[in-house]
């Protein structure tokens, strides 16, 4: 059968390139790699033997006039493809070398016969899933190794990702990658046909996960060189020796020369395009200086191999990792050079602000981001930052993102380069193990392809998976889930479809991140009737065909992305809401209401168009006179760090000379005149009285501001005139909002207070009018709260608490938090993989999980969704997973070092109450579990198999404890509501 979507009337020109030859002499066999992509951009790929044989077998005569002669012996070439939706090239192209020992001794009428034999073997070979089980299998003589793709989001690995870093300098390597970022229209150069597609493999794989979106053929035939005049963006590879053609013919080509390691355009010899931002680049240089590409130097130090298998084995082990350290050095560029989009992300509106990340560029990276920001490329990474797509690049960015926080550049090493947010340098890098694979070894190929060979080879095969599930399922989960994977899959090749069936259902319990739904639909839809009815008499598969049956289809992601627009037409509060949202200027739904209020004051309810451009401009332009603001650099020094200057007035007289007031997030300050000096007039904390005053000036009184400080006798006046009720309401919001602070030791209420004021500043800059302070009065929330409502903490709390977090921040509106769980760790790193900072978990509505940085508070992970339904109980196993019990009856358990959750159990049939754990016989963990119908569940907590499960009658059990190796339960009962407790056992 040919695979579908394969351009069949182009495979014998790909399958000869260069040209079918008939040659005097037999040539050496050669092989090549093919990609082939259809107009959706899925991907198959093939690999091609090319074997010369003789076009006469044996000799024959003819007669000339001067007698008889031999026939001379002539060679055609013939090519044999393996085509695979899966980019296993070194796996097959083992396979052929294989195949060719038998073609060598063959006759060529037998030919087919052998190839028709051998493509039947490796179609009985199945693809291991997603996670670190590999295959094995013989093919006489050689042991070949099947890998497995890392997780989803990933493609298989199976070629030797140093190949680039052979061909070319890592400064080299950047400018290449720095043009398939940019989507320049790029052609590979080699004389050698194999080249081309294992470097055009590795290229595109050092840009994960960013997805090349674009014409993509790495190897053109000698009739496909009209490609090249394609418009678009492209990536192609042709034959060193049409080089000069394809630089005459062509315009804006970037031309790469893989055999000697050069870069050029068919216009000039050098390639004038912007370089990747330098930090991430040096980065990039320094770790490439660490790799060890070079297996015979160094494995020098090690004994002779007798024996090809071994030799073999070794060389893959090398291989893998040094393909898992290239792949982290090529994510970490990857990062360094995206890792502050996430921050001008309006993930609730999808819009990416690219004007307001472009600012924070330094202006010689600009011309850089603003080519590759109007990318296809970049427009499907930002779809999957969007939708908060966990993959690699997430997973690095949250791990490093502390360290970045605190990272500390060294400037004798990096005096050249430009200071800059994106850089995470932790030089030398620390060596990354690769996950411990396991590898399965499949049944010798039956010696007949007979129907009942090929079924006993399937039988044997799920006997040898059974007893792998045996041996594992106490042990390891994730590789108990890929056992069962595979065998599911055998036993529906076999129409065995209730044991399958029964397979992913175990499956489904271990990992859901390989759960093949598609497949398990198809196997319940297939059912017969008398399977159906067997089905339903076996709880645990009537459970997965309920859940099947009942799941609505999945809704498509919504993956637009807008750029922010200020809007044309009149807001209503509701489109106000979502504009200010999206425009990130504040995300709090009752802030934005009080904003609207007063843009709006003594108007008809709705925002013109106009007037909303003119605050969003005044927004913009105070965060850059704030960013802009220049400090002798002895104020400077009175400032703590990150203190900046948030708003300043213009130059008045004050009781302490003249001078311009400055106000930071902590404090008011006098920048003096004449002599440029620093004098502090309060911090916030430190303010009794605000009031304003006026002072006699000739024939009229001008307006001051007062303000009586806890830190200084004398009273503090200025002069403001103008601007005397402003100053006046912002220092009381910001006064307001520092008590507020205090007294809840929560910092958020200073932030916020600060928004406040900011808001006020913008509201009176763009109306312009006599009631300009009343309306902005509308947005001192703080200050109206102070003066209504006593802002009184009971001392006992006031004592007791030391911090106050938000774990509602990031979102519109303030959600309830159900349950916290506190997991220790390390509060200072000490480098080594196990230590991980304690973390704070907290459940909020609707399934959302927020998780925070217990040594700094900071948050970590946004929102972890689970379900749709309210959590009950966590709880936390070692540094490694999380159990969460929901009211959908789901126990979901998260990974913490992915941040994600692949595992659900689902034994309760009712919501889950309760959970405990008996570290009793630690290493080895038992975890309980409890729904409010009285069900309890012992769970081993390694293989997630429940061990015991009673019922205890009860109407409603609420929750559960281990105390003094016995486990309690504590029961309401409904009438009356009351509690009570019962030792269970």
């Amino acid at each position: 059968s040919v695979p579908k979507n394969i351009d069949l009337m182009a495979l014998p020109q790909l399958c000869f390139p260069g040209g079918l030859q008939v040659t005097s002499e037999q040539k050496e066999e050669q092989f090549h790699f093919l990609v082939f992509t259809d107009i959706l951009g899925n991907k198959t790929h093939g690999v091609v033997m090319q074997c010369y044989r003789p076009i006469l077998e044996g000799m024959s005569l003819y007669r000339n006039s001067r007698g008889s002669s031999k026939c001379p012996k002539l060679f055609c070439a013939y090519s044999i493809c393996v085509i695979s939706k899966h980019p296993y090239f070194t796996a097959l192209k083992d396979c052929l070398s294989c195949l060719l020992i038998q073609l060598r001794t063959c006759r060529l009428s037998d030919m087919e016969e052998r190839v028709k034999e051998f493509a039947a073997k490796l179609t009985l070979v199945p693809i291991p899933p997603p996670g670190q089980l590999h295959l094995m299998f013989t093919i006489r003589p050689l042991t070949i190794i099947l890998p497995s793709r890392e997780d989803k989001d990933h493609p298989v690995i199976d070629l030797d990702l140093h190949l680039p870093f052979l061909c070319f300098r890592p400064q080299q390597l950047l400018q290449v990658l720095s043009c398939l970022l940019q989507e320049q229209r790029v052609v590979l150069f080699s004389a050698d046909w194999a080249r081309l597609t294992l470097m055009a493999e590795s290229l595109l794989l050092f840009l994960q996960p960013l997805l090349w979106q674009h014409p993509y053929v790495p190897v053109l035939a000698k009739g496909m060189l009209d490609f090249l005049m394609a418009p678009t963006a492209f990536l192609m590879g042709c034959h060193l020796s049409h080089f000069a053609d394809v630089s005459a013919e062509t315009d804006d080509l970037i031309l790469i020369n893989i055999d000697n390691g050069s870069l050029s355009t068919s216009t000039f010899d050098t390639v004038n395009l912007p370089d990747i931002p330098p930090v991430a680049a040096h980065c990039f240089t320094q770790r490439c200086k660490l790799l060890r590409i070079h297996f015979d130097l160094d494995q020098c130090h090690h004994a002779s191999c007798t024996d090809i298998s071994e030799q073999r084995a070794q060389r893959r082990t090398w291989q893998r990792s040094l393909n898992n350290d290239i792949q982290r050095i090529a994510l970490e560029l990857i990062v360094n050079i995206f890792r502050d989009v996430s921050s001008h992300l309006n993930y609730e509106h999808r819009v990416f602000h690219s004007e307001e990340f472009l600012k924070t560029r330094e202006p010689a990276e600009q011309l850089f981001y603003k080519k590759v920001l109007e990318t296809h490329i970049f427009h499907s990474f930002l779809k999957d930052r969007l939708n908060r797509n966990m993959d690699s690049f997430a997973r690095m960015e949250l791990s490093t993102r502390s360290e970045i926080e605190d990272k500390i550049i060294d400037k004798e090493n990096l005096s050249n380069l430009p200071s800059s947010p994106l850089c995470f340098l932790s030089l030398p890098a620390p060596s990354t193990t690769p996950k411990p694979i396991k590898v399965f070894k499949l049944p010798d190929f039956p010696a007949s392809l007979s129907f009942h060979s090929v079924q006993s080879y399937y039988i044997e095969l799920i006997q040898q998976l059974g007893k792998a599930i045996f041996s594992v399922q106490s042990e390891n989960s994730a590789m108990l889930a890929r056992y069962y994977y595979l065998r599911g899959l055998i036993n529906t090749l076999c129409s065995r479809r209730l044991d399958a069936l029964s397979d992913f259902q175990n499956l489904n319990k271990t990992d859901t991140a390989i759960f093949p739904t598609s497949l398990v639909t198809w196997l319940i839809d297939s059912l017969q009737r008398d399977e159906r009815q067997q089905a339903q008499r076996r709880p645990e598969l009537k459970r997965l065909i309920l859940k099947v049956d009942n799941e609505k289809p999945l809704v498509e992601p919504d993956d637009h992305v807008k750029k922010f627009q200020l809007p044309c037409k009149p807001l209503y509060q509701e489109e106000f809401m979502r504009c200010v949202q999206e425009c990130r200027i504040v995300r709090d739904v009752a802030t934005i209401q009080r904003l609207f209020d007063a843009l709006t004051d003594s108007q008809p309810k709705q925002v013109d168009p106009e007037l909303f451009r003119v605050f969003y401009t005044f927004w913009k332009e105070m965060e850059a006179e704030a960013q802009d603001v220049n400090l002798p650099s002895d104020v400077i020094d009175r400032l703590d760090n990150n203190e900046c200057v948030y708003k300043l007035s213009s130059c008045v007289k004050t009781s302490h000379g003249v001078g311009k007031i400055a106000m930071t997030q902590k404090r008011l300050f006098l920048l003096t005149e004449g002599r440029p000096g620093f004098l502090e007039i309060t911090k916030f904390r430190d303010i009794q009285e605000v009031k304003i005053t006026s002072v006699p000036f000739l024939l009229v009184r001008i307006p001051s501001l007062r303000i009586q400080t806890s830190s200084r006798p004398e009273v503090f006046e200025a002069n403001l005139k103008t601007e005397t009720e402003l100053w006046n309401l912002v220092i009381k919001e910001m006064w307001a909002g520092r008590k507020m602070a205090d007294q809840h030791k929560d910092p958020q209420y200073m932030t916020q207070a600060l928004t406040n004021v900011l808001l006020i500043d913008a509201v009176t800059g763009c109306l312009q009018n006599q009631r300009s302070i009343t309306a902005a009065a509308k947005l001192a929330y703080f200050n109206k709260i102070r003066q209504e409502v006593p802002m009184i903490v009971p001392k006992t709390t006031s004592e007791t608490l030391k911090h106050k977090i938000n774990p509602s921040l990031d979102l519109a509106e303030p959600q309830t938090v159900h349950v916290l769980l506190y997991t220790p760790g390390q509060l200072t790193g000490t480098g080594k993989v196990g230590d991980m900072n304690p973390k704070l978990w907290v459940a909020l509505s609707g399934g959302k999980v927020v998780v925070f940085d217990a040594a700094s508070w900071s948050m970590l992970q946004d929102c972890i969704q689970l379900g749709q339904s309210q959590l009950n109980c966590m709880i936390g196993l070692v540094q490694e997973q999380v159990w969460i019990g929901s009211q959908d009856s789901v126990i979901y358990i998260i990974d913490t070092h992915s941040m994600s959750s692949n595992k659900q159990l689902t034994e309760h049939r009712h919501e889950v109450t309760g959970l405990a754990v008996d570290a009793t016989f630690f290493p080895s963990l038992l975890t309980y579990s409890c729904s409010r119908d009285g069900m309890i569940l012992q769970w081993d907590s390694s293989s997630l198999k429940v061990k015991r499960q009673f019922l205890l009658s009860c109407d409603y059990l609420s929750s559960i404890q281990i105390h003094n190796s016995a486990l309690w339960c504590c029961e309401y009962t409904l009438s009356p509501l009351s509690p009570s407790f019962k030792q269970c056992f």
